[in-house]
């Protein structure tokens, strides 16, 4: 047997092994997480925009499909549980400004969630895209979950929907520390509630590792937003007729 073959019978029997994809996510993650310190955490080096880079290649490569991949990497997606309840444990420690706040923050949660909703309707609208695609788009600065679920009961696709919760997730990681700077806007906690707004569970990650303050508020807007678009998507829909 020549030596292509028995590499090719080897990676066969490794890539029905759970362990390699669960080892392959992780691997992947803290040689991204080891890129972005080493950057001086620069919000373009985002460790997950690079480990979903790596991970996707490694699947083209080895034409694996995405349900193998899953299957093995699936206790990473459990631990997503975990990870979101314990964003409450910084979010405790503003209970006292969050009782003062709480005008302002029901303000900035409903103008920013129907923003959200109606510029992602009106732009695939605007350049010609399908129903499918927009219904699809409309709850994507909710988390992955929550837009997943509200996509496939307004008739978008949900595969569709995590992409853009996704893109939306990791932009927003990337870009909220220039444009918040840019718009001189300072105070930690109004900083993280946009940012939780806008970019959900990626962006409050960021967050986190910039200030912790806008990190429990970011937490509590990625929260509220996931609430909010649940419950406004199917009616901005309705008023628009989409």
């Amino acid at each position: 047997m020549t030596a292509p073959a028995k590499l090719s019978e080897i990676w066969v029997f490794l890539a029905q092994s759970p362990l390699l994809w669960l080892s392959l996510t992780l691997l992947a993650y803290l040689g991204a997480l080891w890129l972005h310190t080493r950057s001086g955490r620069n919000p373009v080096v985002n460790p997950v925009l690079i480990s979903v880079i790596v991970i996707v290649g490694v699947l083209l490569l080895t034409r694996t499909p995405y349900d193998t991949y899953f299957e093995g990497a699936k206790f990473v997606h459990f631990l997503i549980g975990p990870a979101t309840v314990a964003l409450a444990v910084p979010l405790y420690s503003q209970v006292g400004r969050l009782r003062r706040l709480w005008l302002p923050i029901g303000v900035a949660l409903l103008v920013g969630s129907v923003a959200a909703i109606v510029s992602a309707i009106g732009i695939a609208w605007v350049l010609g895209g399908s129903h499918e695609l927009m219904m699809s788009l409309a709850p994507k600065s909710a988390t992955m979950p929550i837009a997943m679920g509200v996509a496939e009961k307004i008739g978008g696709l949900p595969s569709l929907a995590a992409v853009a919760a996704a893109v939306a997730g990791i932009s927003g990681a990337i870009m909220a520390t220039g444009l918040l700077n840019l718009l001189r806007i300072k105070e930690p906690a109004v900083r993280g509630f946009a940012v939780g707004m806008a970019a959900h569970g990626i962006g409050t990650a960021r967050a986190i590792q910039v200030n912790e303050t806008a990190g429990a508020f970011s937490a509590l807007a990625m929260g509220l937003n996931g609430i909010a678009t649940a419950l406004l998507v199917p009616l901005i829909v309705r008023l628009m007729g989409a």
